[in-house]
């Protein structure tokens, strides 16, 4: 025979999409439509459906940017449609392929009840089943015009991502609304044709596909392109033969489930989520109560508290279907959070307060942690997954590394402890799954593990902007449940599939270290007052919590659940992975910075409180301490008379023009410029400035990258620096015996202040940095080069540390140019090594040098980014910093500094000092939270850890009478009880482990 095939596929594409998908509404009638465009915020649908409406015509432009407008749907059925499904069909002047990311609607009945979302791949809304013909049609939309900021030629600069900057003009266009006769044979053979011709793609010529493509000809031969309703079920008739050929028994196995991830704010700002919310879950009901085998998940409890504060009536739908095993809670975390930069304690509290939701609301504690689309993943996680209970961890991101492809799709991922979590990343590629042809074909063709199982996740539905799972995805499934040539598809709750791929895969291979993405690195950087007011606002949380429980215990206060509750919530929210890492639209940012500083209020009030109650009323000068170590010789959770330095002041000197500090541990050399250098560890002679190098000097780079501007910053941005040497003015001052030298310094169009101070009796060289940013597409980063032959860097992670090689040996190695850090990143070498600790600086680089051979280890803080998309204003304007260097540091000494920069001191007066509520001893052990249980019931809790990646023993003291102690796990719930003698218990702590302790007083 002749090669047809070319004819064939040309054939059915043009009868698909000029005859049969148009002819999937066969009779159609105009539906009478008032509106009203609201003048500013969305209102409740209450309001919403009181309002005074106008007719309008189609063909009307509205919607300006961010508004919302209310349309009036009214019609009746026409009597000659009885017997005959009817919709009604609505295009708001819609992309189909910017789903989630333009205008979209609700369908509201009269009564307040909703029906279900619109968008653009999902423009139907059910009227009858059934007619009976003659039933009037009433229904309420309520439309959101929000603007198409990720167009197609993306991340060009705009004003449009904030309601004070963007346009009045009007966006869409109404260009339908019908109420239509839906004919199923005829979309049933669309989605016929549609899933052989997208299997045929994917075969190999041979037999099947040759098969598939005959019986498609066949159709065409037997569909009358005229009469498409009344011969479609005879061309679906020379179609089942192929559609029923059952899958090989090899054949990959597809565990489908719902999904529309939903981001928390990125493209649009929190209010427009919690809209999105309730239109994709009003969809999903709507999808679950009319397809039998359909599951859909959803994580984050935060959305599902919008759901049930904003959108009741959608809450109790959800919830009837969480109850019938059909909506699944997912994840057990508050948002689908970034896992890097987050503290420990905001990791662990994502899971107590995203799990004690899903339990209080649903009787449900997740199996597992999803989180498809996080921007990389600490290495810490593992360990913390398991000592919350979570059994199983789901992402896909690692799929869009640059450079080396991930070798596992079904693993062990093992953390710094040594913890493993079994995990899974879908073979597919993706979380917002079509089950297209290419995408099942995929699957099977990836994945890596198919010598010893043969099964992979894929979440099916529209996402990031929400819209979730289609009729067409579902009708699909159904096809693809059982055809040769095909993997399967069923859906299944992800909990099931982990089960079954463990069977499987008992000796899953493993994975070491972090979860690197390579891409997306300058995620750690952008949007600078976001991230610090994460890092302010979780310690501030922290040692509220501290001084509150000490006043319960104490003294009998009232410990403010509720207050810190939602103070938690808060920074949890903005911990989302595209609001932490400063990728979302300039309103999101806007409002999250104005949002820390009302907790930054708020917790400094909870603890000033606290230290009140503790301390009384008196003319005592009282310092105290929340740091996890002794500062002034403060122990930790204690408050004592501010005693005078007694250490030896610093010496200060004039030298060249610059200054020579001192104390007696070290001697710090400032040149001309403000540049460091030379700083000595006095004990031992060492210096810690590369020879003829200079610290402490900013680095300006162009930063342009190919795509992704606030997200990305592309290797090649070394290729251009600028030194910023030249100081406008320096000079020195001293206070308290403390030793301050002030820059200044001009560059482009702006301007930046540093001060270099030295303390008595400390080793950190302090620098506290303003700059006024004005610059556009620029990379800051602060230089400090070294004398140490450094193998690795030691970066702080959460409760502990991750080391780095700084070799580029290979291409794992060398795509690592921009990595993370908490508090601290420590270079050393045997018997010495220099540290540098920060305040709110997540992102460094490293290189390696050598000259006569002689290797110097330069670490660069990153500063400040100008990306211009989606923020053309990202970072601009005034920027502050602390970061400091540590001379002669080890990991316990760049700890200790880390968290005492961390937390600031605290002077208050009082009567009486303050004895702390726990105390604990031994080499590495830390304290990282003291707070009474999350469930009320008054007991303490106490979180500690190893911080110097050995075994550790020591003791933990309560300074109250202890009636009872046990291990418990991250949520709080109790393990197992532990011995206490003298209200004290023993500790015995592996590498880096997390202990949560909770006691019951007497």
């Amino acid at each position: 025979m002749h090669d047809d095939t070319s004819l064939t596929i040309g054939r059915v594409k043009r009868v698909l999409d000029e005859r049969i998908r148009p002819a999937i509404y066969s009779e159609s009638v105009p539906l009478q439509v008032s509106w009203h465009e609201l003048p500013g915020e969305p209102v409740a649908p209450a309001e919403g459906l009181a309002l005074d409406y106008t007719p309008v015509a189609v063909g009307t432009p509205w919607g300006a940017a961010w508004g919302t407008t209310w349309f009036h749907l009214q019609g009746e059925v026409p009597a000659a449609w009885a017997g005959r499904r009817v919709e009604a069909v609505i295009d708001l002047g819609f992309d189909i392929n910017m789903t989630g990311f333009q205008c979209e609607g609700l369908i509201y009945r009269p009564d307040g009840i909703t029906v279900k979302a619109l968008n653009p791949r999902n423009q139907w809304v059910p009227v009858a089943e059934s007619a009976a013909g003659g039933e009037v049609v009433d229904l309420y939309m309520e439309a959101a015009s929000n603007p198409v900021l990720l167009d197609y030629h993306p991340f060009l600069p705009t004003e449009q991502g904030d309601i004070l900057t963007s346009s009045s003009r009007r966006l869409y266009t109404l260009r339908r609304l019908e109420l239509a006769v839906f004919e199923p044979v005829v979309h049933d053979l669309a989605l016929d044709l549609e899933v052989l011709f997208d299997l045929q793609e994917q075969l190999a010529d041979g037999p099947r596909r040759f098969q598939i493509l005959q019986a498609m000809d066949n159709a065409l031969d037997v569909l009358d392109l005229q009469r498409i309703t009344e011969t479609a079920q005879d061309a679906r008739d020379q179609l089942a033969a192929v559609l029923a050929a059952p899958a090989e028994h090899s054949a990959h196995k597809i565990s489908a489930i719902g999904h529309s991830h939903i981001d928390s704010a990125w493209l649009w700002p929190l209010r427009e989520t919690i809209r999105k919310v309730s239109r994709t879950c009003s969809s999903m009901v709507e999808l679950l109560e009319t397809e039998e085998e359909f599951l859909y998940g959803m994580s984050s409890a935060q959305q599902y508290k919008w759901l049930k504060t904003h959108r009741p009536e959608v809450w109790d739908r959800v919830k009837r279907q969480v109850a019938e095993g059909r909506f699944l809670p997912l994840g057990g975390m508050w948002v689908e959070s970034d896992t890097v930069m987050p503290s420990g304690e905001s990791l662990v509290r994502q899971f107590l307060y995203g799990q004690n939701f899903f339990r209080k609301e649903f009787g449900i504690t997740s199996k597992g942690v999803w989180l498809p689309d996080s921007f990389g993943y600490s290495p810490a996680l593992p360990q913390l997954m398991r000592r919350a209970g979570f059994e199983w961890f789901f992402t896909q991101k690692i799929s869009w590394n640059q450079q080396n492809k991930f070798p596992h799709h079904t693993f062990d991922w093992e953390g710094i402890d040594g913890s493993r979590m079994f995990s899974h990343f879908p073979s597919m590629d993706t979380y917002n799954s079509q089950l297209s042809g290419e995408e099942v074909a995929k699957a099977a063709r990836q994945f890596r593990e198919a010598r010893v199982t043969n099964n992979s996740i894929a979440p099916v539905g529209w996402g990031d902007g929400g819209g979730g799972t289609t009729r067409e995805m579902t009708g699909k499934a159904k096809r693809l449940a059982n055809l040769e040539g095909s993997a399967t598809v069923a859906w299944e709750h992800p909990n099931d599939f982990f089960d079954r791929a463990k069977a499987e895969l008992p000796n899953p291979p493993v994975w070491v270290g972090e979860l690197y993405l390579e891409l997306h690195r300058a995620t750690l950087t952008s949007q600078h007052q976001t991230k610090q007011g994460n890092r302010r606002t979780e310690q501030l949380l922290v040692e509220a919590e501290l001084w509150a429980s000490t006043a319960a215990v104490y003294a009998g206060e009232p410990y403010p659940y509720e207050q810190l509750d939602e103070l938690w919530e808060t920074v949890l929210l903005h911990q989302f992975h595209d609001i932490l890492p400063g990728t979302s639209i300039a309103w999101v940012h806007r409002e999250v910075v104005a949002r820390y500083a009302e907790v930054i209020t708020q917790a400094q009030a909870l603890i000033a409180r606290a230290q009140q109650v503790l301390s009384g009323t008196g003319g005592l000068q009282l310092e105290f301490n929340a740091a996890a170590y002794t500062r002034h010789g403060v122990a930790f959770g204690a408050a004592r008379e501010l005693e005078p330095a007694t250490a030896q002041l610093v010496r200060a000197e004039a030298l060249d023009g610059g200054y020579v500090l001192g104390n007696e541990l070290v001697r710090v050399v400032i040149n001309s410029d403000g540049l460091i250098t030379s700083a000595v560890d006095l004990a031992t002679g060492r210096e810690t400035i590369a020879e003829g190098k200079e610290a402490n000097l900013l680095q300006l780079h162009q930063d342009f990258p190919n795509m992704w501007d606030a997200w990305d910053v592309d290797k090649y941005y070394r290729n251009q620096v600028t030194d910023l040497r030249a100081a406008d003015s320096i000079q020195l001052s001293e206070s308290g015996g403390t030793a301050t030298v002030t820059v200044t310094r001009s560059f482009s169009n702006s301007t930046l202040v540093q001060e270099l101070s030295l303390a008595p009796g400390e080793r950190t060289v302090q620098i506290s940095q303003s700059t006024d940013w004005h610059e556009a597409e620029k990379f800051l980063k602060v230089a400090f080069p070294l004398d140490i032959r450094a193998e690795q860097t030691i970066a702080e992670t959460q409760f502990g540390y991750h080391q780095r090689v700084t070799h580029v040996n290979t291409s794992w190695e060398a795509a690592k140019f921009e990595t993370s850090m908490h508090r601290f990143v420590l270079a050393q070498e045997p018997g010495f090594g220099a540290a540098l600790v920060n305040d709110s600086i997540y992102g460094f680089d490293v290189t390696r040098d050598a000259e006569d051979a002689r290797v110097t280890t330069t670490v660069r803080l990153s500063l400040l980014r100008a990306p211009r998309f989606p923020d053309p204003q990202t970072d601009q304007g005034l920027q502050t910093h602390r970061y400091g260097l540590v001379i002669g540091a080890d990991i316990a000494s760049a700890t200790e500094a880390g968290a005492l920069l961390n937390s600031a001191q605290t002077v208050r007066s009082g009567a009486r000092e303050v004895e702390p509520l726990a105390a604990i001893s031994g080499e590495g052990l830390v304290v990282s939270s003291v707070k009474l249980a999350a469930d009320r019931s008054g007991d303490l809790v106490v979180r500690v850890y190893e911080s110097l990646g050995r075994r550790a023993s020591g003791t933990l003291g309560i300074n109250r009478p202890v009636a009872s102690a046990a291990t418990a796990s991250l949520l709080e719930d109790p393990l197992e009880p532990v011995e206490v003698n003298k209200n004290s218990v023993q500790l015995k702590l592996g590498a880096f482990e997390v202990r949560t302790l909770r006691f019951t007083l007497r």
